[in-house]
């Protein structure tokens, strides 16, 4: 399959960003939908990137920029829901996927690649889950000869500007003490840029139509093993506290009506099924899963962290920096 122009929804988030950096200076032309595109002019460096301001939950909106487009790569998702139009679980991660696949039909779209999540389920114990699911769920069920649908199934997704253990580095800088809800959840945490090496590799791979790949790295950990990894990191002495399933559910329903919700309780319910790879899809796309510890000391360390992790970059042939 020849894919000559590349539509990116979700292009200007943390994968996304990655994903463009990887097709930049390549035959492909991309194009970025974005609600503000003034906020994301820093993508407008990559000569073969468009950048478009549009309205991805509009169907005609989308049909329109969908003309031409050869392949569309979905990363549209939330974490976190509000009680407002485009911010709930089902309007981004279901009712978006109907709408653009039906435009992608409309418009003659031939390839779409889809994010959906480890542990998405709709019998799942969270909402987040469940809709995560049932939106993929669609997405192959319209896999066929006209439209050929790839799913990937990253478990949370770690690098430089990430969401997840800067997340806790922050919460790590500003008290001594951290109550940590569910410590025992495991994860597999798995490189920003295998991720987006794993969208490349499978956008023109016909073996890669109408299957499900899991994406992580190399190894499992508690989430209490990756708290105290990233303190140690930061060259911080704090008390992690593991709190009960009991407190653990409460802090839930406590911090969610704080601001910016920093924990709600469908984080708690998501945090009851491991997330973990029961078959990792990397190595199926020739990639090798990068360890945890050979990045993250880049972006979260103090000087010695960063140096080892430069003398990994050189081992590595990658450059430092």
């Amino acid at each position: 399959m020849r894919i000559q122009t590349v539509c990116i929804l979700g292009g200007t988030g943390f994968i996304g960003r990655q994903i463009a950096n990887r097709l930049a200076n390549t035959p492909v032309h991309i194009k970025v939908l974005t609600r503000r595109r003034e906020r994301n002019r820093h993508l407008l460096p990559i000569p073969n990137l468009e950048l478009i301001e549009a309205n991805v939950h509009d169907r005609e909106d989308l049909f329109h920029h969908l003309e031409g487009v050869d392949a569309v790569i979905n990363l549209v998702a939330i974490l976190n829901e509000e009680n407002k139009p485009g911010r709930r679980f089902e309007d981004v991660h279901i009712h978006l996927v109907e709408k653009l696949l039906g435009a992608c039909r409309d418009a003659g779209v031939k390839r779409l690649l889809h994010m959906s999540a480890l542990g998405a389920d709709i019998n799942g114990p969270s909402r987040y889950q469940q809709t995560k699911g049932e939106g993929e769920r669609l997405a192959l069920a319209a896999n066929d000869d006209d439209l050929a649908v790839t799913v990937f199934q990253p478990s949370v997704v770690f690098g430089p500007s990430d969401s997840f253990l800067n997340t806790f580095a922050g919460m790590l800088r500003l008290a001594p003490i951290m109550p940590l809800p569910t410590p025992g959840a495991r994860f597999q945490p798995v490189y920003v840029d295998d991720v987006a090496a794993a969208f490349e590799k499978a956008l023109a791979d016909r073996d890669t139509f109408g299957r499900t790949y899991e994406l992580c790295g190399p190894e499992t950990y508690t989430l209490e093993a990756l708290v105290r990894y990233v303190a140690e990191l930061m060259g911080l002495k704090r008390v992690i506290v593991g709190l009960p399933d009991g407190l653990s559910r409460l802090q839930g329903r406590v911090m969610q009506r704080l601001p910016g919700k920093p924990y709600t309780y469908d984080n708690y319910l998501s945090a009851q099924v491991d997330n973990v790879c029961s078959h990792n899809g990397l190595p199926d796309l020739g990639i090798h899963p990068t360890a945890l510890e050979a990045v993250a000391p880049g972006y979260l360390g103090g000087r010695r962290s960063r140096d080892r992790y430069d003398e990994w970059r050189r081992e590595a042939g990658r450059g430092s920096g």
